[in-house]
């Protein structure tokens, strides 16, 4: 393969785990999975992400488009209306953004970030 080309290869990739910081956590034990597959200069990284359900408070510093591979998933922005996430479902998350995660089922999804 080409140095200017990367596949999603997850077997490449050791995934990382965590869960959401104890003082955003709203409901459940959520476990997150993450793949980084791409750190690239000026702050660019994708992968895939997964999460257990639960919920927990979000805020956005960076930019974030996704795409929903499976599961279902509510987000919330503070004072708006629910956004419900299955597979198929495209979004972007711009900086500033605060509100919830609800990960209802299992949800994987691949990310672009910019910070």
């Amino acid at each position: 393969m080409s140095k200017l080309s990367l596949g999603f290869d997850l077997s490449a990739v050791e995934p990382e785990t965590g869960a959401p910081a104890p003082d955003r956590l709203i409901e459940g034990e959520p476990v997150f999975t993450t793949w980084n597959l791409e750190e690239a200069e000026g702050g660019i990284y994708a992968g895939v992400w997964q999460s257990t359900p639960g919920k927990w408070r979000i805020q956005y510093d960076e930019w974030e488009y996704f795409n929903i591979l499976g599961g279902y998933s509510i987000v919330t922005e503070d004072g708006g209306e629910e956004v419900h996430l299955r597979a198929g479902d495209r979004h972007i998350l711009r900086p500033g953004f605060k509100g919830t995660w609800e990960v209802i089922e299992t949800t994987r999804k691949d990310y672009v970030i910019r910070l």
